[in-house]
């Protein structure tokens, strides 16, 4: 945080000029629209040209392609979305004149202050998936929410909206504890388990961050809605003076499922019992255990605001996945192609568990590993879970954040997975798709970075 005497709250009001440095990113645009909504002159800047930068345009906030001291004008205040760093023309321009500079954490923290329901969906998995949850839900109670989540969600055909509810939905992220910067009413804690560990010193250290994140919450008004069946995240609200709902399947919890089963075609079907009443009788669209648990934690959030069942039944009857989680892409060859953001050893063992149920004939899994550090961390957890696959065909690293300071590559992982297949680009993985793939194949492309295109180049094969 640089040149910022005072709480950005002081300057979210109308009439302050503020720039958003990479206004075009999935959760700067949305803020762009709130902080426009909220009367305040809103301009940006963006490396390149999108149909976001379109959309903002339309509404009214100009945006400058490339990133220029020049572009800020006089405005009063600076945003910059995480991937911007210090040495920005922009920040750096900013610092010489002395205009204070805050990070986009912050700018949305102090936005849900304004909102009497301030939901914020926490934790190392299926945070998408259950933003993506309680946004059909609260939409199906017709509450008309502001959401932000990172991914892109059918409904929305976006991964954000602006509403004029009460009701504020947020993914809120641990990473640099972004969501320490968050002031929930209510915050979702669905699992704690390492990650991040270029941030993060350990599993202790992640926890620590989780407890104060619950502890964000109001003491006499607000909730914690956490996981019961994972330890972790158990271990993180222990001793918390907050009201607690816990939901889970395992271990006793005041919201869990009853007579579930699956239907004809294999998605979940159960009642949802909150302190031993039934609250609402529920069909997923979306397979899968963490399914079931994140639409208890979805369920229990909207228990405890005070929603209907009817709308939680609805809502989740609804919800058929976000973007990138488990996103049915096409079909080839008589193969069908998923695609998939997991990219942690546990997030690939619940998806890979999945699969197996569904009776195709064989798993094909093409998968990207996501930064040199997870690798490195979880390279045993890896081999073993990419092993369960029938056919695997490796990526090499998506670098993201990171440089290789290590020399660790996929074709590491290959030559401990039996009669997996390295490829060094995504044209190679799309060649090497089209030589194995056969009938009644599940096809997954698998990874948080661009490994999805190899998929779709695939289905432009077909």
């Amino acid at each position: 945080m640089m040149n910022n005497p005072n709480p950005i709250s002081s300057y979210l009001k109308a009439g302050s000029k503020v720039h958003l440095v990479g206004i075009g990113g999935v959760s700067m645009c949305p803020l762009a629209e709130v902080l426009h909504g909220m009367g305040m002159q809103v301009q940006g800047s963006d490396m390149t040209e999108s149909d976001t930068v379109k959309h903002l345009r339309s509404v009214g906030i100009p945006v400058a392609i490339g990133h220029n001291a020049e572009n800020l004008g006089d405005c009063d205040l600076v945003i910059r979305t995480a991937a911007v760093h210090d040495g920005n023309p922009e920040i750096a321009g900013a610092v010489s004149r002395s205009i204070p500079v805050y990070e986009r954490a912050q700018a949305w923290g102090a936005i849900m202050q304004h909102y009497p329901n301030a939901l914020c969906v926490a934790g190392t998995h299926g945070k998408t998936t259950t933003t993506s949850m309680c946004t059909h839900i609260f939409m199906a109670a017709e509450a008309d929410p502001t959401v932000m989540i990172g991914g892109t969600l059918p409904m929305l055909h976006s991964g954000y909206r602006v509403g004029q509810g009460d009701t504020i939905i947020l993914e809120s992220c641990e990473y640099c504890n972004s969501f320490l910067s968050f002031f929930p009413t209510v915050a979702v804690i669905l699992n704690v388990e390492e990650d991040h560990l270029d941030f993060f010193k350990d599993l202790q250290d992640i926890e620590h961050s989780f407890r104060k994140f619950a502890e964000l919450v109001p003491p006499t008004t607000g909730t914690v809605i956490v996981n019961a069946d994972n330890e972790g995240a158990m271990d993180s609200v222990a001793g918390v003076d907050r009201n607690i709902i816990t939901f889970g399947l395992e271990h006793p919890a005041d919201c869990t499922a009853a007579n579930l089963a699956v239907d004809e075609n294999g998605r979940p079907v159960f009642d949802v019992m909150v302190k031993g009443e039934r609250y609402a009788h529920v069909t997923l669209g979306v397979y899968g255990h963490h399914n079931v648990l994140n639409a208890l934690a979805a369920a229990a959030t909207a228990w405890s605001l005070g929603l209907s069942g009817s709308a939680v039944e609805a809502g989740l009857a609804s919800f058929s996945g976000a973007g990138r989680r488990f996103e049915h892409k096409g079909s080839f060859r008589g193969a069908e192609i998923y695609d998939d953001y997991a990219h942690h050893p546990d997030e690939l063992h619940a998806l890979i568990s999945t699969c197996r149920e569904l009776g195709y004939k064989r798993l094909v899994v093409a998968f990207q590993p996501h930064t040199y550090t997870r690798t490195i961390k979880f390279f045993d957890n890896f081999v073993q879970e990419l092993s369960r696959a029938d056919v695997v065909i490796l990526a090499e690293i998506f670098a993201a954040r990171e440089q290789n300071t290590t020399g660790i590559s996929s074709s590491d992982l290959c030559r401990n997975i039996p009669g997996a297949v390295y490829c060094s680009t995504l044209d190679k993985v799309t060649d090497q798709l089209v030589q194995v793939v056969q009938p009644g194949d599940l096809v997954l492309t698998v990874g948080a970075g661009d490994i999805y295109r190899a998929g779709e180049k695939l289905l432009e094969r077909a």
